[in-house]
């Protein structure tokens, strides 16, 4: 089943090319938020998938072309995301050591919106194109081999960056703002999705593919990273895990640009990027540059800070 908000944050089902409206079917689900709706919905699916179905089977719906997708999970308690989790298509000897962090709920998009680049003195600014992992139940000191058991569905996410920023919080400074995780368009439950592990990424940026790998590559697979974050943190229904991306086809995101992503399965995302500077990058990817024998990502052209 493949789940989403539309229009004014009506739940739906997507089916084939149309949404059906199921609001109705969820109605009694306590929420003052649309994250709560999708919060409460993940946590009690099993008492809800037959009549969800049942509405779609009764159902022609409307086209999703002609509504605004809004983020499937408009406000996660949780955004972890993991580092440097690539092999990167067999250029690392071994694994780097497993890495986590967090973004702010703030840094949410979805279908349609804007990444906004803020005025830092960024030395170049990213999108890593990712499968996110939703988690379904309660997860607390998860084993590798039970981890499935707690992943609800999966959604395209981008993880954006704002690199060569200094100081104490470099992570923080360069994840966590806001807008810099477009999410979607849907969520599509675990159950469509037979081998997360062996999914193909895509990412084009104004129709030029950019980034092109296979999840198989991942250093530390699914398993692994919920038990490692469950470890350190309990996560909820509804929380997001961000499983890494090859660096490889890495590339400057500037104004104007309008950035797909598709993880095999999971749809299409589309959003655009905004930046009231205007900055520029030569249109180079960290593969391109390094067989050049050069940094990995390329030096500003031109605008504030360059």
């Amino acid at each position: 089943m493949k789940l989403l908000f539309f229009n004014d944050f009506q739940l739906g089902v997507l089916k084939r090319d149309n949404v059906i409206d199921v609001s109705d079917v969820v109605a009694d689900i306590p929420r003052l938020e649309p994250q709560q709706l999708i919060t409460g919905l993940i946590s009690n699916f099993a008492s809800y998938k037959a009549k969800l179905n049942a509405a779609v089977d009764a159902s022609d719906g409307v086209p999703v072309s002609g509504v605004r997708v809004r983020p499937p999970l408009p406000r996660p308690s949780n955004i972890d995301c993991m580092a440097v989790n690539y092999m990167e298509d067999g250029t690392r000897d071994e694994p780097a050591q497993i890495q986590v962090f967090q973004k702010s709920p703030n840094a949410i998009i979805g279908p349609g919106d804007t990444m906004v680049l803020p005025d830092t003195p960024a030395t170049v600014f990213e999108g890593e194109a990712e499968l996110a992992l939703v988690i379904g139940k309660t997860a607390t000191n998860v084993s590798e081999n039970d981890a499935f058991d707690y992943i609800f569905g999966y959604t395209n996410f981008i993880d954006g960056s704002a690199r060569g920023l200094g100081g104490s919080s470099v992570f923080h400074a360069m994840k966590s703002r806001d807008t810099f995780a477009p999410i979607g368009p849907y969520i599509v439950t675990a159950d469509e999705i037979s081998s997360p592990q062996s999914l193909q990424i895509q990412l084009s940026n104004n129709g030029v593919l950019r980034q092109n790998f296979n999840s198989d590559d991942m250093a530390h697979k699914i398993g692994r990273c919920i038990e490692y974050i469950t470890a350190i943190h309990t996560l909820e229904p509804g929380d997001i895990v961000a499983t890494g991306t090859n660096h490889r086809g890495l590339n400057p995101f500037q104004d104007g640009d309008v950035i797909d992503l598709e993880v095999e399965g999971l749809g299409r995302l589309t959003f655009n990027v905004k930046d009231d500077l205007k900055r520029s990058w030569a249109r180079e990817t960290h593969l391109e540059r390094e067989e050049q024998g050069l940094s990995a990502s390329p030096p500003q052209d031109s605008g504030k800070y360059s």
